[in-house]
Formats: structure tokens, sequence, C-alpha cells
């Protein structure tokens, strides 16, 4: 099998980008490329598309290569413009399509453009050696296309608003990074503790999220785990969360009622047999059972459920989740589970899932 191609981050492209634009405005050089010292000491060296001297700087532009990772910035610019400063020391601010943080519990503080510490200091590093003593500099890194491209991220749910973020924890994008995917999802957390939140919902997506918002939770006290139920279980406990309400589609947290906690279907699929077992428990007929094992999907034995008045297996599910769930927290925080069909009907819900929507004032019937 042919490896797969690692690329570079934005946060690194902004390094680059900085670099080649300062050779161009100190030394009237055009940079085919340039390297770039990453975080962990190694060099790296960056391709420069264009660079141009301006009225009173010059800019530079390097294309982000992502390798073979589905970033959604892949391919987008990544722009630096300097200019000289009279007084030592460098300033870096945003442009055009990098967005702006509007909510604390992130890395980078309210009001400033999100480029993250690591690639300032990236950027920092790779201007540092070329600057004369005693001279400064001010940098403005801009990603035209940004702002649109940020509709496909997490940003505005985080509150960065305008604008794509300038990232990079070690200047390198792993394709098909879970733990880069993770590490984007935990700053929901930070940020909600950051606004005082101490009861959170737990949502494995998109649709969790509305659905919850529709009964009433606030909007920054609930964060998206996608498959990471397990681990973002983990980075709440780190972070002293006192109360969760796990909230989703059925199809995703009867895995979680079964222990399992990473819910990719690649990972593990145990739908049918964890609902089968509950139902057996219960004492439902050996037919309805059959039926349940023969089923393509949870939300078609919904209908069968019904029919044989069997409703009560949900909250033995909700409950059996939120038990694992308290588990791997190790009674530190309070979990309560609610699951809900495909046409956003609630299913069923445990007794510690009623409290914490009473806490998070959601408007149940």
């Amino acid at each position: 099998m042919k490896a797969m191609r690692w690329g570079y981050s934005t946060g690194t492209c902004a390094a680059a980008a900085s670099k080649a634009a300062l050779i161009r405005l100190l030394q009237d050089r055009v940079a085919a490329s340039v390297r770039v010292e990453l975080p962990d000491g190694h060099l790296a060296e960056i391709p420069v598309t264009k660079s141009w001297r301006t009225e009173y700087g010059a800019i530079a532009r390097v294309i982000k290569d992502a390798g073979d990772d589905p970033d959604v910035t892949n391919g987008i610019s990544i722009l630096a413009e300097v200019r000289l400063l009279p007084a030592a020391g460098i300033v870096i601010k945003g442009g055009a399509g990098v967005g702006t943080v509007t909510k604390p519990g992130l890395s980078v503080p309210v009001g400033e453009p999100a480029i993250n510490p690591v690639p300032r200091s990236m950027i920092e590093r790779a201007l540092l050696p070329l600057l004369p003593p005693g001279q400064g500099l001010k940098v403005v890194i801009s990603a035209p296309g940004g702002q649109r491209l940020a509709k496909k991220t997490l940003n505005p749910r985080l509150g960065i608003e305008g604008g794509i973020s300038i990232l990079g924890t070690s200047g390198l994008v792993r394709p098909m990074s879970e733990q880069a995917y993770l590490d984007s999802l935990i700053p929901q957390i930070n940020q909600a503790m950051a606004l005082g939140y101490r009861t959170l919902v737990f949502t494995p997506g998109g649709m969790g999220a509305q659905q919850i918002s529709k009964l009433g939770a606030p909007a920054d006290a609930v964060v998206q785990t996608s498959n990471f139920v397990g681990q973002m279980l983990d980075a709440a406990l780190k972070r002293k969360v006192r109360r969760i309400l796990l909230f989703g589609h059925i199809g995703k947290l009867i895995k979680v009622s079964a222990g399992v906690f990473q819910t990719h279907s690649k990972v593990a699929d145990a739908r049918r047999e964890t609902m089968a077992a509950h139902l057996a428990l219960l004492g439902a007929r050996r037919e309805l059972i059959a039926e349940v094992m023969k089923a393509n999907t949870i939300d078609a034995v919904i209908p069968l459920i019904k029919a044989d008045q069997m409703e009560m297996v949900y909250q033995y599910l909700a409950a059996a989740a939120s038990s694992h769930c308290q588990q791997r927290c190790q009674d530190k925080i309070t979990v309560g589970t609610a699951m809900y069909a495909l046409d956003g009907s609630i299913l069923g819900y445990d007794l510690t899932a009623i409290n914490l929507g009473r806490r998070l004032g959601l408007k149940c019937k």
C-alpha cells in the first residue's frame, strides 16, 4: 500500500509566507521556497507561489498543501504582508479571511485574530534572524476565501467570526488524523467552561445540536463529540466538568449503552445485539427479538417496539449509557442520557437526564 503523504498546517504556511515576504522586502529577492523551523526543531522546505513589493512593504503567497488529508483548507492561499516598524518587536495581525475570536476559553484572547500561539511563535522564529537589530515588523496574515471555508469548520460554534483559524501544534497535517480532529473538538469544552457552564450537553453531531437547541439548551453549553464520546468524556473529567447530558440519535448512543465509546461503525457495531439483549431482559416476545436482529437500522425497529408496547426499553438503554459514562469518569461527573429517533422525537431518557434538563432550562413536555 502506498504511504499517505503528509501536509503542512496553515501555521507553517503563514510562517513561510512571512519569511518569503521579508526576504522580498529586505533583499528584493524572489524566493521560490523557504525553510521554516517546525515546533519539534526540524526544518521544512515550503514552496512559495509568489512574492511582490508594495508601496509600504512586501507580500508573499503560499498555497496550503494538506497532503492526503481531506482538510477543508487544502489549496487555500495564505498571504503574509510585512511592513517595517521603527521600534523593535514583531506585531502579528489578521487580515481578510482570518477569523476573530469573540468568546473566551480559547488559546487566543477575545478580540484577537484566530492565529494560535504555536503559529505565532513559528512566524517570529522565521523572521527574527532576518531583521536588523532594533528593527520592528508588522505582519498581516490573510486567507482569501477563508470566510466561506470557515462555515465548514467548528469556528462558528467556537465564536470565531469572519474566517478560518491559523492552526497547527506540530506544523504538520497528518493524513486522516483522528487526533487532529479530536484536538479541534476539545476547545468546545474549554469555551463552555470559560463562559461559566458546569452542566454541558454532549451530542455526536449537528443534528443533535439542532434538536437540543429547539428544546432550549444554551448554545454555548452544547459540545459536539463526533464519534469520540469516550475521549471527550476524558477531556471533560480533566477539566472538572460536573454534569453532562448525553443527547443523541439512538443509532449512536445505543453503542454507548453497550460500553462502546468510539461510535464509528468501523470500530464497533452491536446496535441490534444491544437492543435485542435489553428487550429480552424485559421479557419481549422471541419474534420481536428475531425481527430486531434482522433489521437494517435501529429506526426500523421503533414501530415494532411500539406495536408490542415495549417502549420502556429506551429508558433502560439510556440508563445503561449513563452508567457506562459515569464509570469511565470514575463517578466524578454526573451523566444523564436522552435518545431521539430520526424524526427528532424523544424516545427515552433516564431520571438523571430529567434533572439535568431542568438545570439547562430545557422545554420538555
